[in-house]
């Protein structure tokens, strides 16, 4: 795998650079990014955000200013992306930067430590390798070296280069149909529930929800009130059932955290006692327990399987390996959705 990999590791280009480097965006992961930079001797120049956002704020310290003017301080400059979109229009005014100065998005992990380096590739290689190799097609197996290298380089490029489309997902990979059993894990509001029935006209079997982030559940039930055949659960998903801490924020990004409130989780295989067709799990770095405690309907049905790779730095091979060793059968796909950093880079299983 490392001879795939083209890029040094975006710390260490930010770290030898002599340009200014200015950050764009504020809030937690701006916060976080920093701290790294910081942590790495790199001193940041400039904070700027998007015009609307700019009304005499600071941040940590810095003014918050506007593109144009940290282009009027600036000759040139590095720009740090610090948060996370899948918006077009904000989409399109990234790229429109990026072809003015360079845009780094360093990544970092939604869960778990460590950083995402080369020497971390180099760590694990033979796992990349097993699962590169595995991997259904070449569009995956291209997209699976973009990630890598975005990972590592912090580079947009590679993430422009890699969208696809999520219909295409659910007719070309998925291929969903009128009577699908589906469980959704991590249903936030109902975003993914609504997009497959939008994909299938409305029709469908039966649909399991689980979300565990309580004002999300809220929403989860009142976007889906007027659904037939629905069960949603204010649950987390788990390899047992148990009761375990939530960060107190809400929103999609809810987790596991040492402070919060309390969360029922269960697994799979003691909550539901019918045949399902596919599984979906995007729960914020629980995937893998996720994973282990629906294995016996994994086994049992061969569920298409639809799992969020991107929270954790392991989550590129680690996920693939544990569903490969459940079933051998499965063909995995990898593909990106349109998101900057690597969010909705996913394995698709059939």
């Amino acid at each position: 795998m490392l001879e795939k990999i083209k890029e040094k590791n975006v710390w260490d280009v930010l770290s030898l650079d002599k340009k200014p480097i200015v950050v764009y965006g504020m809030g937690d992961a701006a916060e976080r990014i920093i701290r790294i930079l910081n942590e790495k001797g790199i001193q940041i120049s400039a904070i700027f955000a998007s015009d609307e956002f700019v009304r005499g704020h600071s941040f940590l310290g810095y003014k918050v200013q506007k593109y144009s003017d940290i282009c009027h301080s600036y000759d040139d400059f590095n720009v740090v992306l610090a948060f996370a979109t899948h918006l077009p229009e904000v989409i399109e005014k990234i790229k429109e930067i990026n072809k003015e100065h360079t845009v780094f998005a360093p990544d970092i992990p939604v869960a778990g430590s460590g950083l995402f380096t080369v020497e971390y590739i180099k760590q694990n290689e033979d796992k990349f390798d097993f699962v590169y190799n595995c991997l259904a097609d070449e569009k995956s197996k291209e997209t699976y070296v973009d990630i890598l290298n975005f990972k590592v380089s912090g580079k947009i490029d590679y993430l422009l280069n890699s969208f696809y489309e999520k219909r295409s997902v659910y007719s070309d990979i998925l291929k969903l149909g009128d009577n699908e059993v589906i469980v959704d894990l991590g249903a936030y509001d109902g975003d993914t529930i609504r997009e497959i029935t939008d994909y299938t006209n409305g029709k469908y079997d039966f649909i399991y929800a689980l979300e565990p982030d309580e004002k999300n559940y809220k929403k989860l039930l009142k976007n889906t009130e007027n659904f037939k055949n629905i069960l949603c659960y204010n649950m987390g998903a788990w390899n047992c059932r148990d009761t375990l801490i939530f960060s107190k924020k809400a929103g999609r990004n809810s987790k596991l955290s040492a402070q919060g409130v309390p969360v029922k989780v269960t697994d799979l295989d003691s909550l539901i006692d019918r045949d399902v067709t596919m599984i979906k799990m995007d729960i914020e770095g629980a995937e893998m327990h996720a994973l282990e405690g629906a294995e016996n309907l994994i086994k049992s049905c061969r569920p298409k399987l639809y799992v969020c790779a991107y929270h954790r730095n392991e989550d590129l091979f680690s996920l693939a390996l544990k569903i490969l060793e459940m079933n051998s059968d499965y063909k995995i796909y990898f593909r990106h959705s349109r998101y900057i950093p690597a969010w909705e880079s996913n394995f698709y299983c059939v």
